[in-house]
């Protein structure tokens, strides 16, 4: 019992040493306010930081911001993985990758998002170079309190500012893996278009279009049930109109549709309306085209209408059943601010794309081959060493290394185990 008692005494006692020296070493860390947080599964500690931040990164004077980060530690050796996320970051949590290679991890808050945000909106300030220039700022405050290998990776919108981030700061990191990340070339991407024309087999898509069809020319029907339908949910609708709402999710439904991969067999093509109109709010909804949701999603759509770049909606098929939206140009999907003027501009990308299809090395790319954004992620190069896998009968939600097949899985983890210069299990 002594010697039980004495072993357990001695753990504790190094567990409570190591987060006091990690404590200490944070002290020491300039612009960084730590609070301890319940730790993850397998951690030694977590902490959720703010990290002051310089609004512009070339130029201390304009300002700052606090950014949140969740970091949890596990050891001082093992490799450490920066979240690139593109949103808000409402807790702490463990990715698949952190998991993995039993990384230290630091998870990102994008800036302009949740508790990212500086006391006045300058979206000038919102950028890729700025929000990369934040990452880099972490990456060195934490760099030299560990001794293994870097990994950045994120999902989606993350997953593109994984790509940005290695093109923009090539050292930072050993291995960068961007899930379901786009890189459109275009304000108005077609690539989407020629996705959605193809995708599936030629009956699923004729369905979706008769659906669409059917919920236009019923739409003086169909509106003042949705009226009752936005009450209940408490939705407001001044960006939109509820007729411009309810056109925009009806013309959003195949990009939804099989950017989830939804099952072609249950699509309501010859249902009575009522059924129908519950499909489209349960694939699309009308939540998305609220003020709420333009409100929370304003500093993304910023971005995606300046440098990001987004999709717009084919309205060829739809001649005559539009009242409330435009058949030329096209409606497009990147609702900014207050409907400012945002000026697209597609250099950083373009650069970006060039850049990574001979440059850009120790990658490791995921995406489900039913995702509509696997339209515009980045395509395959042989002269580089990265890895590209679009992994069949998966989409946006399920392109995940848990979900890989045996083969997949196999050159995915030996590419990570050469490029960390590890062994996993």
């Amino acid at each position: 019992m002594k010697y039980v008692f004495s072993i357990t005494l001695c753990f504790l006692l190094q567990n409570v040493f190591s987060q006091s020296e990690l404590e200490i070493k944070m002290f020491e860390l300039p612009d960084v306010i730590f609070t301890k947080i319940d730790t993850p599964n397998g951690y030694k500690a977590a902490y959720k930081l703010m990290i002051k931040q310089p609004l512009d990164h070339t130029n201390p004077t304009a300002g700052h911001f606090y950014q949140k980060v969740y970091y949890s530690h596990i050891d001082y050796n093992n490799p450490t993985a920066i979240i690139t996320n593109g949103y808000n970051k409402g807790r702490n949590s463990i990715t698949e990758v952190a998991a993995l290679t039993k990384a230290n991890q630091f998870n990102v808050e994008h800036r302009f998002f949740g508790e990212s945000i500086p006391d006045s909106l300058d979206y000038q300030y919102l950028t890729f170079e700025q929000a990369t220039a934040d990452l880099h700022r972490i990456r060195t405050l934490f760099g030299e309190l560990y001794n293994g290998k870097w990994i950045s990776t994120g999902i989606s919108k993350g997953g593109t500012t994984t790509i940005f981030y290695k093109y923009l700061y090539p050292e930072d990191v050993d291995v960068s893996i961007p899930y379901v990340a786009p890189l459109n070339y275009e304000y108005e991407e077609k690539r989407i278009y020629d996705f959605l024309d193809n995708i599936g087999s030629e009956e699923c898509r004729n369905d979706l279009t008769d659906l669409q069809k059917d919920l236009l020319k019923n739409s003086d029907q169909i509106l003042p049930l949705l009226k009752w339908y936005v009450k209940g949910r408490n939705l407001d609708f001044n960006y939109l109109s509820l007729g411009e709402a309810y056109e925009y999710a009806v013309l959003e439904l195949p990009f939804s549709f099989w950017q989830y991969g939804r099952d072609c067999s249950k699509i309501p093509e010859d249902a009575d309306l009522t059924t129908q109109v519950e499909y489209l709010l349960e694939v699309v909804g009308l939540d998305f085209f609220s003020d709420r949701d333009m409100k929370a999603y304003g500093s993304h759509y910023y971005q995606s209408a300046t440098q990001m770049g987004y999709y717009g909606y084919e309205t060829e098929n739809f001649k005559g059943l539009l009242n409330h939206l435009s058949y030329d140009p096209h409606p497009h999907a990147a609702f900014v601010p207050n409907k400012m003027k945002a000026k697209w501009d597609g250099t950083l990308t373009n650069k970006a794309a060039k850049w990574i299809e001979k440059n850009g090395n120790n990658m490791l790319y995921i995406n489900g081959a039913l995702d509509t954004w696997s339209a515009t992620a980045v395509p395959p190069s042989d002269k580089v060493n990265s890895k590209w896998f679009f992994m069949k009968d998966k989409h946006h939600g399920t392109a995940r290394i848990k979900n890989m097949t045996e083969s997949e899985r196999s050159v995915f983890i030996s590419a990570l185990e050469k490029w960390l210069e590890i062994d996993l299990d």
